[in-house]
């Protein structure tokens, strides 16, 4: 409380203009980062088990705020928005180098879109979620990641006997865990019920792809 009170009073002081506003404002930025240090001071001698284990749960709602969701929102969208182009450029052209550039091209951009999307929606002023970079930054390394996990097989080479089949039968494994994952995420830090969660992702996973390998085998 008294770090996201910190927080604020320094944001509301760099948006003000009045000399004695500001002023006002970071004295009481440095009161509340006092309180902060005084808190830290005094956990070992007052904090009963209720109490930390109230403090545990705001840390852990914290962290999923701060990195989870984000992340989580990065994987989703890396993983699952990318299927459509990716295969639709694989049935369309049968060819994995081809293939391998549209997938690279769509997770690397979609990374770009969607960590400057989380950076930019919200300073974690007013909120508590944060460093907007940090979260960016999870949002975008993650729906990178999620996006070249089913494209990294498309570099087996075309050389390759039944290369295009190889390379999409291993695609489609990865995706499968891709989906696992992502469910098993949001079931242990989302309190979502694992079944629930595992048919909603697979259920939308599986529609983008049916839309990509319908599109690109048109």
């Amino acid at each position: 409380m008294e770090f996201e009170a910190e927080r604020f009073y320094v944001k509301a002081a760099e948006q003000s203009q009045d000399v004695d506003v500001r002023r006002l404002l970071g004295d009481l930025a440095e009161a509340e980062k006092g309180h902060e240090n005084l808190a830290a001071r005094l956990t070992h001698k007052i904090l009963s088990p209720d109490v930390r284990a109230e403090e545990d749960k705001t840390r852990r709602r914290m962290f999923v705020l701060q990195y989870v969701q984000p992340g989580l929102a990065g994987l989703m969208d890396g993983s699952v928005s990318t299927l459509a182009p990716l295969f639709a450029a694989a049935f369309a052209t049968h060819q994995n180098w081809q293939t391998f550039l549209v997938g690279l091209a769509a997770s690397i951009g979609a990374g770009i879109s969607m960590g400057f999307a989380e950076a930019l929606s919200d300073d974690g002023s007013l909120t508590g979620r944060g460093s907007p970079w940090l979260r960016g930054a999870a949002s975008g390394i993650m729906t990178a990641l999620g996006g070249l996990g089913h494209t990294l097989p498309y570099l087996v080479p075309d050389s390759w006997a039944n290369a295009f089949w190889i390379a999409t039968a291993i695609a489609g494994i990865v995706v499968f865990f891709e989906l696992w994952a992502i469910a098993y995420i949001r079931a242990r830090y989302m309190d979502t019920p694992f079944l629930q969660a595992a048919f909603q992702i697979v259920l939308g996973g599986g529609i983008v792809l049916a839309v990509g390998i319908l599109i690109g085998g048109a």
